[in-house]
């Protein structure tokens, strides 16, 4: 084993202990909470059943980051052992989310919360291994690179999951009053949350489908439409933190609907694109690897679901 390749599974084996172990003091119960007055019912089912849905936005995302990951740095013969590491960590979030969604106690998990953090801190340090790919290439931070280099975006992602995660996990461990997440308001919190994730991911997409010359005309619909959810969702955010109630939520909503749907509508483009490869799915093991990323979409899907979470949130609370 090579030494940088020592020293990647080294920084991501410390990064998981190091964000497990954040994970676990975040969810130690301080003396306040646990002398805290459990909430309304009306708010313990708002609360369950929001935290249901960031967990069902995880499990996707989760889902999306193994399989995509899975291909890519299997296509890169996992060169670093450290690329071992966000199979594991997805791997373990998809499962927790997946128990988050059939939790019916509406009550805070530590192994969950735990798992949640640890996918966002290994999302953050993936993102800096991506980085790092880039920079050390010939010709350093270039288009060129950029195209054909790590891509950037792909640890949005599992930071996501991982933010849905926790989320999920502090609106199980809301009390009395407003349902908060991380400390803040909850429908603001969490409609920020997914503007900013929509448009992350409308960035990696762009740059992809600009590689690819946009040679399909449907190649333009996930940087058009996402983001007018994304903007959507900024304008949400900040009229209800202001305590006024979010215009055209009939049109928010809708434009998030169609958003879920063009994110698994992609991933059925994606496979098509690989049909279209010689061979066809009949070589299938080479043509995956060299096709478009069929995962890839449905990224789009899980940050819909949490945007239409933030707007029943919004919605109920008033």
């Amino acid at each position: 084993m090579s030494g940088t390749t020592t020293e990647g599974v080294g920084l991501a084996t410390l990064a998981t202990i190091a964000a497990g172990v954040l994970g676990l003091l975040a969810t130690r119960p301080t003396p306040a909470k646990r002398r805290a007055v459990l909430p309304k019912l009306g708010d313990r089912a708002l609360a369950a059943r929001a935290a249901r849905r960031l967990n069902t936005s995880s499990a996707l995302l989760s889902l999306s980051v193994l399989a995509d990951s899975g291909i890519e740095h299997y296509r890169g013969m996992f060169h670093n052992k450290a690329m071992f590491v966000p199979l594991a960590v997805s791997a373990a979030t998809l499962a927790t989310s997946l128990h988050g969604i059939r939790e019916q106690r509406g009550e805070p998990h530590r192994l969950r919360h735990a798992v949640a953090a640890t996918a966002a801190v290994s999302g953050v340090i993936g993102g800096g291994f991506h980085l790092y790919n880039i920079v050390r290439r010939d010709g350093g931070f270039s288009w060129q690179n950029l195209f054909y280099g790590a891509p950037l975006g792909a640890p949005y992602s599992l930071i996501l999951a991982g933010v849905m995660g926790t989320a999920a996990e502090h609106a199980r461990d809301s009390r009395r009053g407003p349902l908060k997440l991380f400390g803040m308001r909850a429908g603001p919190t969490l409609a920020a949350i997914t503007s900013a994730g929509i448009a992350g991911t409308v960035a990696e997409v762009a740059l992809l489908h600009f590689r690819g010359a946009f040679q399909d005309p449907f190649m333009y619909l996930p940087v058009t439409i996402p983001p007018v959810a994304a903007a959507l969702m900024a304008k949400v955010a900040v009229e209800s933190d202001v305590d006024r109630t979010p215009r055209w939520p009939r049109l928010t909503r809708l434009i998030l609907w169609i958003t879920a749907a063009l994110g698994f509508g992609g991933a059925g483009f994606h496979a098509y694109g690989v049909s279209r490869n010689m061979g066809g799915w009949r070589n299938w093991s080479q043509n995956v690897l060299a096709g478009p990323p069929i995962p890839a979409p449905p990224a789009f899907t899980a940050l819909a679901f949490a945007g239409l979470a933030a707007l029943d949130i919004v919605r109920e609370r008033r």
